[in-house]
């Protein structure tokens, strides 16, 4: 296997404490993602030993205004000192903020060729402000129709011709397959298009966003085409578990390293 494969503090293991979350996932092999950093005691996370393999990497803000963007900007900054806390080398991004329950703060999912145009600059310098410190930001696509109605830049068509456009090594994909899948489909012809922009893959099953074998995508098979395609990056698993947390890591397993 060529790849790596993480799992979501923020959804395994709801019974334990975020740290005690860290740990149980680095016990078992996994590299770890967490969402919003500012509320957690990064000095103790990093002290369990896991290897972190991304966190959210701005606290508010958006693409396309200017107040957005200088905030966006600025909390970046502030994200990039909290990435070195736990060393995390990927810091996630979205096209616009979320506010609670994953509704955009700032709605509109259709968007104005000047607006693509603002949201391109700024990725651009976000990957900079990525490249100085020796990070990667990633941009992830999203679903409009069943998590994140309103988001702007959500469709993977979306995230990848924005990428592909600024092209530069701070600033890669967030490839959410389980979004693509309801927004899109052909998810394996999706990875293939991608993969030069890849910075990490998320998983879940369709529907409910829960462990691989739940649902209607075929894994197994995504699994094959990424060793086909010699993709080593990580591939992580972002789902609410079925039943327990151990059975939805045993599955996530079998369908990616069988």
């Amino acid at each position: 296997m060529t790849f790596r494969l993480a799992a979501s503090a923020e959804m395994l293991f709801p019974e334990l404490d975020v740290v005690d979350r860290v740990r149980r996932l680095h016990e078992r092999g996994f590299e770890v993602e967490i969402w919003d950093w500012s509320t957690k005691d990064l000095p103790s996370l990093a002290a369990t030993g896991a290897t972190f393999s991304s966190m959210t990497g701005y606290l508010r803000g958006d693409l396309t205004t200017p107040d957005g963007i200088d905030e966006l900007l600025r909390t970046a900054t502030l994200s990039l000192a909290a990435a070195e806390i736990i060393d995390s080398p990927r810091l996630n991004l979205h096209g616009t903020g979320l506010a609670p329950g994953g509704l955009p703060v700032n709605p509109g999912s259709a968007v104005s060729p000047a607006e693509r145009e603002r949201a391109q600059d700024t990725l651009a310098r976000l990957a900079e402000l990525g490249e100085a410190h020796g990070r990667v930001f990633t941009l992830e696509n999203l679903n409009t129709a069943v998590d994140h109605p309103g988001t702007p830049f959500a469709r993977a068509e979306d995230t990848l011709s924005l990428v592909s456009a600024v092209d530069r090594t701070g600033l890669k994909l967030n490839l959410d397959l389980y979004h693509a899948q309801i927004g899109e489909g052909n998810l394996i012809d999706l990875v293939r298009r991608s993969l030069p922009w890849i910075g990490e893959i998320q998983v879940a099953d369709v529907p409910g966003r829960q462990e691989p074998g739940t649902g209607e995508i075929r894994y197994p098979a995504i699994a094959r085409e990424l060793r086909s395609l010699e993709y080593d990056g990580v591939v992580g698993l972002e789902a609410w578990p079925s039943g327990d947390s151990e059975s939805a890591l045993d599955a996530f397993e079998k369908a990616f390293r069988d």
